[in-house]
C-alpha cells in the first residue's frame, strides 16, 4: 500500500517565515494607534483565545519537570514579538529582520560541531553594518537595540519550541504558551492599549493579525522544528531577510538602497553556509496527553 505524501518539513518552514513578514507588515497600522507593546500584546491574546479554542489543550497534562520549559517559552514568544514591533515601529522591516536573524543564525553556528561555523555569524554582523549604514549618521540605535533584544528572543525561542515541539503532540505546546505570552506582556501591552489612540478597528485587526501569528505561522514552525535540527531550521531561516524586504517594499513601500542589498546579501549567505545538514533522525520522546509519539523519519531534503 502506498503511504501518503509527506508535507516536507522546510516547505511549511518557508511558508511560516512569509505569513510572519505579512503580519509584522500589516501590524504597522494597529502599531500607529496602540503601541507595538498593545499590538503585540493583543495578538498574543487573540491567538490564545483561537488555540485555546481549536485544541483545548488539557492542564492536567503539564507535567512539573516541563513547566519551566513552557514558562520560558512563553515568555521568550512575547517579547519577541514585542521587541520586533518596536524596532519596525522606528527602522525598516528588512533591516529589522536581518538584525533580528543574528540570532538563530548564532545558535546555528554554536549548536554546530564545526567551529569554522562561528565565522558566519560574523559575516552577518557585517551584512547588518551595511544595512543600517551608520556612516550616515542616521541610524536608529534605539531601534536596532530592540532588534537585538528580539533576536536573543528569537534564538532562546528556537531552541525551546523545538524543545516543547518533542514534549507535546501537534500544537497542543503553542496552546499552552500563547497564553503565557499574553500574560507575560500584558504589563507593557494594556497600558499602550489604554493610553493610545483606540478604535474598534483594532480589535479587528489584530484578530485577523493574530490567524496568521501566532496561529498559523507559530503552528507551521512547531510543526516544522518537530522534524528539523537547530542548524537545519536556522540555515533554512538564512532566506527570511530577504522575505522581510520583499513584503517591505510590497506592503509598505520600503526600498533598499543598493548598499542595504548587498547587506541583505551577506546576511543571507551567511544563514545558508551556517550548516547544510540536518535533518532529525532521533525519535523524540512521548507527546502528553496519552497520545501516540510522532514518528519521526530522516527527511530527504538538505536547509539550502
Amino acid at each position: 500500500m502506498r503511504e501518503p505524501t509527506r508535507v516536507p518539513p522546510w516547505s511549511m518552514a518557508v511558508a511560516a517565515m512569509l505569513v510572519i513578514q505579512l503580519a509584522n507588515a500589516l501590524s504597522v497600522p494597529v502599531i500607529e494607534q496602540v503601541g507595538p507593546a498593545g499590538t503585540a500584546w493583543l495578538r498574543m491574546c487573540f491567538g490564545a483565545v483561537f488555540l485555546l479554542l481549536i485544541v483545548r489543550p488539557s492542564i492536567r497534562s503539564i507535567r512539573r519537570r516541563d513547566l519551566p520549559a513552557l514558562l520560558a517559552l512563553g515568555v521568550a514568544t512575547g517579547f519577541m514579538t514585542t521587541f520586533f514591533l518596536a524596532a519596525v515601529e522606528r527602522i525598516p522591516l528588512g533591516t529589522a529582520v536581518a538584525i533580528e536573524f543574528l540570532g538563530p543564525l548564532t545558535v546555528a553556528g554554536v549548536m554546530s560541531r564545526r567551529r569554522r561555523a562561528l565565522v558566519w555569524p560574523l559575516l552577518a554582523l557585517v551584512g547588518v553594518v551595511l544595512l543600517t549604514e551608520p556612516w550616515h549618521g542616521a541610524v536608529d540605535l534605539v531601534g536596532v537595540g530592540f532588534a537585538l533584544a528580539a533576536a536573543a528572543c528569537w534564538g532562546a525561542y528556537n531552541l525551546l519550541t523545538q524543545h516543547i515541539g518533542d514534549r507535546y503532540s501537534g500544537i497542543s505546546g503553542l496552546a499552552i504558551t500563547i497564553p503565557i505570552a499574553a500574560l507575560a506582556t500584558l504589563p507593557a501591552g494594556l497600558p499602550q492599549v489604554v493610553l493610545g489612540e483606540f478604535s474598534w478597528w483594532v480589535l479587528a485587526a489584530a484578530a485577523g493579525i493574530a490567524l496568521l501569528t501566532p496561529v498559523t505561522a507559530f503552528a507551521l514552525e512547531m510543526l516544522a522544528l518537530r522534524r528539523m535540527t537547530h542548524t537545519a531550521f536556522g540555515t533554512l531561516l538564512s532566506i527570511e531577510p530577504a522575505f522581510g524586504v520583499l513584503i517591505g517594499l510590497l506592503v509598505l513601500a520600503q526600498t533598499p538602497s543598493p548598499m542595504q542589498l548587498v547587506g541583505i546579501a551577506l546576511v543571507i549567505t551567511a544563514g545558508a553556509a551556517a550548516q547544510r545538514t540536518g535533518s532529525r533522525h532521533e525519535n523524540p520522546p512521548a507527546a502528553h496527553a496519552g497520545a501516540a509519539p510522532t514518528a519521526i523519519t530522516p527527511a530527504t531534503e538538505q536547509a539550502p
